[in-house]
């Protein structure tokens, strides 16, 4: 076993079960609802997730926080004390300041433990398309590969990962001022459903409009089979806002379109930090492509 330990933030969305088949650390993320902050573990045992999509959908205001120099080092500290290597997989830079705070503490903990190994990596990814990454590395981790290799890996493949994104609800993105007033309203009207996706910057792009939800996700479907690299030997992750019977549906449509195995596909819910932003109903598709 290599003695290195990945770590990762919780905007990758990956289930508690993955975190520890995969021996991964995971920072949580926090987020605040009625005065009250709270922390994004894998397991959710400060807030169910549904709880939150429930207080979204009755209006409510949830604010997020990103992971700060001191949560990184107090997290960080004890692994170097012990010995141990870390190779930090971060949320997006161009969504979250998670990352330069890695960064910093990267610096800082670097001239404490010179004898130790320490990386972060921008993955320029978010929810499952950074649980991907990390899921991938994960796997190199396990079959031996060191923590350089792993690390130049996941510098070489980042922009692999694709993400394809649609919300339900656009008033979550009008408050984000991703899309104004008058385009919220119309488009709640006439049921139009945008299709966006995470970009070379890690940035969420607004890329086309779906008329209905049935074909906002059957285009996420649409844009995999343009670019997906050897679709049926891919596992392929599908992160939801409390709405898994349309993750099944569009799990089932990949299965049946490129011959991937359902045991293959994996569903989790979109944490806090995300949902807060994109809302309930927001549906997303990651795989590997050969552009996102």
């Amino acid at each position: 076993m290599c003695d290195y330990v990945i770590l990762t933030d919780s905007s990758a969305d990956l289930t508690a079960q993955q975190v520890q088949e995969l021996e991964l650390e995971v920072l949580p993320l926090s987020f605040t609802l009625d005065g009250k902050t709270y922390h994004d573990y894998p397991d959710r045992r400060e807030m169910p997730v549904k709880e939150l999509y429930a207080a979204l959908r009755g209006g409510k205001v949830v604010t997020t926080s990103a992971v700060n120099v001191g949560e990184y080092t107090e997290h960080l500290e004890p692994l170097l004390q012990a010995g141990k290597d870390v190779l930090i997989l971060a949320f997006s830079s161009g969504l979250s300041n998670t990352y330069n705070a890695s960064r910093l503490a990267v610096e800082e903990l670097k001239e404490k433990y010179p004898e130790r190994k320490l990386y972060t990596v921008d993955t320029l990814c978010a929810s499952m398309g950074q649980g991907l990454l990390v899921w991938y590395a994960a796997q190199m981790r396990l079959n031996g590969r060191s923590i350089e290799e792993v690390r130049d890996w996941a510098e070489a493949n980042k922009l692999h990962m694709c993400h394809w994104f649609t919300v339900d609800d656009l008033h979550f993105l009008k408050r984000g001022g991703r899309i104004s007033a008058t385009t919220a309203v119309v488009g709640t009207m006439l049921q139009i459903k945008p299709v966006l996706h995470v970009d070379n910057e890690g940035h969420l792009i607004n890329m086309a409009k779906a008329r209905g939800r049935k074909a906002s996700l059957l285009a996420l479907v649409d844009h995999m089979e343009k670019t997906a690299i050897e679709p049926s030997k891919q596992h392929i992750f599908i992160s939801h806002g409390d709405c898994v019977e349309d993750a099944e549906f569009t799990a089932q449509e990949v299965s049946r379109r490129f011959g991937i195995p359902r045991e293959n596909i994996v569903l989790n819910e979109i944490g806090p930090v995300i949902g807060a932003h994109a809302g309930p109903g927001t549906m997303a598709l990651f795989f590997v492509g050969k552009e996102r």
